[in-house]
């Protein structure tokens, strides 16, 4: 308590706090389209649940990193070295390096399956009587948590390499946890309601896939980039549903 007390009245711990929380939920939003698309999958009754665990575990995990993070931060030190560097590729590789790069190639395989899926016209999973995709809750939770780790050490590291106070880290983690909750459900009903912004996430998805196995390779592509092609992707597709929104409307209005 007494160390929290002097930072509630210290201007720079709120802009700290503020600028965390902003980047938290902006990396956030990687793992809550990844959580809304497995999610989706699931029978009706267990989707809203399957989101708000998967998102919980989110938390308990980023929390439990907070926790020791005198061993996560050791995560970054080099652990062997294949030859230095290779047109540009750093060779020397850390524990965060391996856990990025298998999260990153789990992506690049789960939306490749995913894309692989939706393009294809005989149905490979079972379906149930609306003909939705209805796939094993604990393998979707699995799944969830296997992404969720990969999600929270990058979370947790750049909280770390952002302000030194544990207690600012711990308050932008649950903030930015509750708004993902907030957000799961309009934006999981959103991309099941619009089947073309599946494909949208999906090549999202593969997109931060390789961004995660480029950056274990040493290899880091500046989120501001990232980020600005994922909003006008997203600006696009926006105008794209309301052109067939206002063209449905006519048609509708044209019939009667």
């Amino acid at each position: 308590m007494d160390a929290i007390i002097p930072l509630l009245t210290d201007p720079a711990a709120w802009a700290a706090l503020i600028t965390l929380i902003a980047m938290e939920v902006v990396l956030g939003i990687d793992n809550l389209i990844f959580i809304s698309i497995l999610s989706n999958k699931l029978p009706e009754a267990q989707r809203q649940f399957a989101r708000r665990l998967g998102i919980s575990l989110a938390l308990i995990m980023r929390l439990a990193l907070l926790s020791t993070l005198a061993w996560l931060v050791h995560l970054t030190a080099p652990i062997f070295s294949v030859g230095g560097s290779l047109a540009g590729l750093d060779l020397t590789f850390s524990w965060r390096d391996l856990i990025l790069i298998a999260g990153g190639l789990f992506l690049l395989w789960k939306a490749t399956k995913e894309i692989h899926g939706t393009m294809d016209p005989k149905p490979a999973d079972f379906l149930d009587k609306t003909g939705v995709v209805v796939s094993n809750f604990g393998a979707v939770i699995v799944q969830i948590i296997l992404i969720d780790m990969v999600f929270s050490i990058d979370s947790i590291l750049t909280a770390v390499g952002m302000t030194d106070h544990l207690p600012i880290m711990i308050v932008a983690v649950i903030i930015t946890v509750m708004i993902m909750l907030l957000a799961a459900d309009p934006l999981a009903n959103f991309i099941n309601n619009n089947p073309s912004v599946v494909m949208l996430a999906l090549g999202f998805l593969l997109m931060i896939g390789m961004i995660l196995v480029a950056d274990g390779f040493g290899v880091h592509i500046p989120k501001g980039y990232i980020y600005a092609a994922m909003a006008f992707s997203v600006g696009v597709e926006a105008l794209n549903i309301m052109a067939r929104n206002a063209k449905t409307k006519k048609e509708s209005q044209a019939g009667h």
